[in-house]
């Protein structure tokens, strides 16, 4: 199979050869120091680098980060309780009727893993239409 020399992605259809070559070397599952293995590494890091440019993705909504982690490790709302405070503050926090504060996110983000970054954001508002 011919190496494909690595270039930069400036159109859609560089990205979608990058991305067919890519899969062709990820069926092949080349050593990583081999001449296939070298060139998949690159690939990635180019199409890694244009989907940041082209396909930003915000930061998801602290409470969203949240109960998307419970789900992930099967947690309920009591087992919070460690990490944001009573029932009821994990309840508020879960309805989006309070705001975290510096402790929970600390907690949260050690307990659980959740980035600090993600938790620091302002909470989406729903603007309901009158």
């Amino acid at each position: 199979m011919p190496f494909m020399y690595p270039r930069i992605i400036r159109t859609q259809t560089d990205y979608a050869t990058a991305l067919a070559r890519i899969e062709v070397l990820m069926d092949n599952d080349p050593e990583p120091e081999s001449d296939e293995g070298e060139e998949l590494e690159l690939l990635c890091l180019i199409v890694g680098h244009y989907e940041e440019v082209n396909y930003p993705m915000d930061l998801p909504d602290p409470v969203d980060a949240i109960k998307f982690r419970m789900e992930q490790q099967g947690l309920t709302a009591e087992d919070l309780v460690p990490y944001i405070g009573s029932t009821s503050e994990v309840s508020d926090v879960l309805s989006g009727q309070c705001e975290l504060t510096k402790t929970m996110i600390r907690n949260l983000s050690t307990g659980l893993g959740i980035p600090a970054e993600v938790l620091l954001q302002e909470p989406s508002t729903i603007v309901e239409k009158s």
